[in-house]
């Protein structure tokens, strides 16, 4: 078997760095193939040896560019090497154009897709994650599914509980796994290794890059103004030069800048980050990565947004949506400040996206479908079988396979009186009403 792993930015290669390195210790034949969408320094191959992962066999060097176009160069790139190598699965994750491109090319070529962070939705179309996200799905054979709410997602869009695995999300073990190795080599940054952050209290670490937040004057002033007021926290902002740019043409970067518990630094290496977030108190963001790395780490996560496709962390009770709102930001930070039962409720607040063994489902997972030949996409060769789409109670003691294989049919939705469950084999559905299709 050959797997196929395609990244284009930093947040997936921290993300399927546990894959990868699962895959490496099994000696499963795979590729890595880096689009080269977000190309620096830290994207070169030191960032991969600095995570203990092997570096790419492949770079396409995209660099940045409008969406189509960064898009379109991507698939061709993507194709000729697909073509060549001939793996048995393409691993994609996330949201970016490389999932976009990966997933399409991949699909047209008759490659099984394995999504890992499927069935996430933010419902807001004038994203461009969210349109990637939707098309990754649509092309996909594996859905490595972070949460159940996830995957209920899926199935409300009809895809076939089959394919769904409850994985967790590979951020819990990256957080974990990386963690350890950032310890091992302490603050590599001078401008954080002099602030001295092992002996500073009330660390509030800020990242703000969304261009909704950074480009709209009124909506980041309202967040500069709760900054003011925050003067008991030290705010440590790695700003984002683009941000720089943005706050500095609106002529408010000197004003924060000014600010004697506001320190500002370059942006800084991910495993100086993760400290950084490990040591914080409280996380103010735009981040979508941030929100799960915050409460995998037990930190409280105030989100300057005003919807999340990581709503699993908000119902846990470990991060709170205050979009731009000076008096939401700052009556949440003081009560994490100032409250410890409230801060306490935060920071153990049950993490949703699992224990950190989501590399290793996700790799048996796909271990067991090649095995069962489920990976091989070909043209059926039997008359589609006419089915009903019909909707029931309940009323027996059954299971849901008890029930698919009884009525020759295929369970999607499940409610139970209160909530939506998701459909293992083994949940009794006595009392519960159920959507399924039954085949003729």
């Amino acid at each position: 078997m050959k797997i196929a792993t395609i990244l284009g930015t930093r947040p997936e290669i921290i993300k399927m760095a546990p894959i990868i390195d699962e895959i490496s210790k099994r000696g499963i034949d795979q590729i890595i193939l880096h689009t080269g969408q977000h190309y620096d320094e830290e994207m070169s191959d030191n960032f991969f040896r600095d995570l203990e992962i092997p570096a790419p066999d492949y770079n396409i060097h995209v660099g940045s560019g409008t969406h189509g176009r960064q898009t379109g160069l991507m698939m061709q790139g993507i194709e000729e090497i697909l073509l060549d190598e001939k793996p048995d699965i393409v691993l994609v994750q996330g949201d970016t154009n490389a999932v976009l491109a990966g997933a399409l090319v991949a699909s047209k070529l008759h490659i099984a897709v394995g999504h890992v962070e499927a069935g996430l939705r933010s419902f807001d179309m004038t994203m461009p994650e969210e349109v990637n996200r939707r098309v990754a799905d649509v092309c996909s054979a594996m859905y490595f599914v972070p949460t159940e709410e996830s995957a209920i997602n899926l199935l409300a869009e009809g895809f076939s509980r089959k394919d769904l695995i409850i994985t967790g999300n590979t951020v819990v073990d990256a957080c974990f796994r990386h963690l350890e190795i950032a310890k091992k080599k302490g603050f590599e940054e001078e401008s954080l290794a002099e602030l001295d952050i092992d002996n500073m209290e009330n660390i509030l670490t800020l990242t703000m890059h969304r261009a909704e937040n950074v480009d709209d004057k009124k909506r980041v002033t309202n967040i500069i103004e709760a900054l003011k007021e925050l003067s008991d926290m030290n705010i440590i902002f790695p700003i984002h030069p683009r941000t720089k740019n943005t706050l500095q043409n609106f002529g408010l970067f000197d004003e924060l800048n000014d600010l004697e518990h506001v320190h500002i630094i370059k942006p800084v290496g991910y495993l100086d980050f993760l400290q950084l977030t490990s040591a914080s108190t409280l996380i103010l963001t735009d981040s979508g990565g941030l929100q799960e790395e915050a409460i995998t780490l037990d930190v409280p996560a105030l989100t300057l947004r005003y919807n999340t496709e990581r709503p699993e962390t908000v119902a846990a009770g470990g991060n709170i949506l205050v979009g731009s709102d000076k008096e939401a930001i700052l009556e949440n930070a003081f009560k994490i400040l100032n409250d410890k039962e409230f801060a306490d409720k935060m920071r153990n607040a049950p993490n949703p996206y699992g224990m950190g063994n989501s590399a290793k489902m996700t790799v048996d997972a796909i271990e067991d479908y090649y095995a069962r030949g489920l990976l091989d996409i070909a043209a059926p060769e039997d008359i589609m079988a006419s089915f009903t789409r019909k909707m029931t109670m309940i009323t027996e003691d059954i299971t849901v396979n008890e029930f698919e294989d009884s009525k020759n049919a295929s369970i999607h939705l499940v409610f139970d009186g209160d909530k939506m469950r998701f459909p293992n084999d083994d949940l009794n559905i006595k009392g519960m009403c159920v959507s399924y299709d039954e085949r003729e």
